[in-house]
């Protein structure tokens, strides 16, 4: 499947700066998207399960996955109110994925905060209110609407129409009780009929800090300690320096090693980002073979091997036969696919098996 990821935030906050250094991009941290379109990039995923597999298997092309960032320059709430182009990068917004709310927690006086000092509690509750808001004019719209079908319908036409006014009525009430839709306990049948509204805060939300060089030690700490209040498992913070995160984009990946190394960072903030975001989507990687191809997927966890096949081509999912399977780390321990094949770890698999994460996969099928 293919992500895509939108990044909001309040103003001077960092989101632009963030938006950079996820798809090593250019675009001008200094103005705002309000008046224009919205700051849109795509950046390739650097599994590096992905390179560990090139080397064993040699093949003439390596595809990664591939993330699309949309960065919203505009605030939430003045998008909704607004008319024209407000109305499109809401609607752009509203068909992301999954969601990043860039919290400021640096200082610098140069660029004063917007709300005149940094509270990270309060601009985080504030996003969230926004979002909230963009839900709630959403639901009253539809309930509006709702109450003019029902005039005119028929007996039989009234239950449907019923349904769903049940249905947002306790989605909205649950707004008002400052509870995100992510955190609301739908059932899945309610879950699946409030999909195609794409209600903001019922995607899955990462928060992250934009901190300071200065406060890099204390990033593991500030993180254990948002978490504790915000983390949920749609919901969860990582602390991050941007402006170092984009300096360290526009290295080459030797230097860049070197530049983390020395400010003790194990992995980039981009490798970060993807990583947690893809825990909050519920997704997992596959990797196919074929045509001297080596490519890597994402799916849903729990997606069952003619549905992963169809992600490749429709004609894959119809005509499945079988797929041919083994795990990442046994082929990395066999060291070829001959040799995985002679111990007996590339095994067959049929229209039930799960996909499961760093799966090769090789797909039979026939149409």
């Amino acid at each position: 499947m293919n992500i895509e990821i939108g990044i909001i935030g309040l103003p001077q906050s960092g989101r632009t700066t963030f938006f950079n250094a996820l798809t090593r991009g250019e675009a001008d941290t200094a103005k705002h998207t309000q008046a224009g379109a919205a700051h849109v990039g795509v950046a390739s995923f650097a599994d590096p399960r992905l390179d560990t597999l090139t080397d064993i298997l040699k093949p003439n092309k390596t595809i990664p996955i591939t993330v699309s960032y949309v960065d919203i320059g505009a605030s939430v709430k003045g998008l909704v109110e607004g008319k024209g182009i407000g109305g499109q990068l809401l609607a752009q917004l509203s068909k992301v994925d999954a969601l990043i709310n860039v919290v400021r927690e640096f200082q610098n006086d140069s660029i004063p905060h917007s709300e005149g000092s940094l509270d990270v509690a309060r601009d985080i509750a504030a996003m969230n209110l926004e979002m909230a808001f963009s839900d709630l004019i959403i639901i009253e719209r539809r309930l509006g609407r709702i109450e003019e079908s029902l005039k005119g319908a028929k007996p039989a036409e009234r239950q449907p129409f019923l349904h769903e006014k049940e249905l947002l009525a306790k989605v909205k009430t649950g707004l008002e009780e400052e509870v995100p839709i992510r955190e609301q306990e739908l059932t899945g049948e309610e879950i699946k009929a409030i999909n195609n509204f794409q209600f903001l805060t019922a995607k899955p939300l990462l928060i992250v800090v934009n901190i300071g060089e200065d406060r890099l030690p204390e990033a593991e700490t500030l993180e254990t300690e948002l978490n504790a209040t915000y983390a949920r498992p749609k919901c969860r913070v990582v602390a991050l320096c941007g402006k170092l995160e984009m300096e360290l984009s526009q290295l080459d990946s030797e230097t860049a090693a070197t530049w983390q190394a020395e400010f003790g960072l194990t992995e980039s903030g981009f490798a970060r980002i993807i990583r947690v975001s893809y825990e909050l989507l519920g997704l997992v990687s596959f990797f196919t073979i074929a045509s001297a191809e080596v490519r890597a997927w994402s799916v849903p966890s729990g997606t069952v091997a003619p549905v992963a096949a169809g992600k490749i081509h429709s004609d894959m999912e119809r005509g499945f036969i079988r797929a041919e399977v083994i795990s990442f780390n046994d082929l990395v321990k066999c060291g070829s696919l001959a040799e995985a094949r002679k111990r007996g770890l590339l095994r067959t698999e049929g229209k039930s098996y799960t996909v499961q994460d760093g799966d090769v996969i090789t797909f039979l099928f026939s149409i």
